[in-house]
């Protein structure tokens, strides 16, 4: 029931959500804006890394996060 593939699930599913955060719409919101760690000079705070990690996933990854989801799309289909 929980094994390599479920792992692979939540990891995936996770990159998903931090990848399709809107800075503008809800980041902003909340304070986790990439420029407002900018704006203080802050770069060591926990915070100021958590955007920096969210911006880097934004990204970095996208490319790798449309392949690797049509990948599992086609293995559920095909395997189901």
């Amino acid at each position: 029931m929980y094994g390599l593939g479920t792992l692979l699930y939540v990891t995936l599913l996770l990159l998903n959500a931090v990848a399709i955060l809107n800075e503008e719409r809800f980041l902003a919101r909340i304070g986790w804006a990439r420029n407002s760690a900018d704006l203080y000079g802050d770069t060591e705070s926990v915070k100021a890394k958590l955007i920096n990690l969210i911006s880097a996933v934004r990204t970095l990854m996208r490319i790798p996060l449309i392949a690797a989801n049509v990948i599992i799309i086609l293995f559920e289909l095909v395997l189901g």
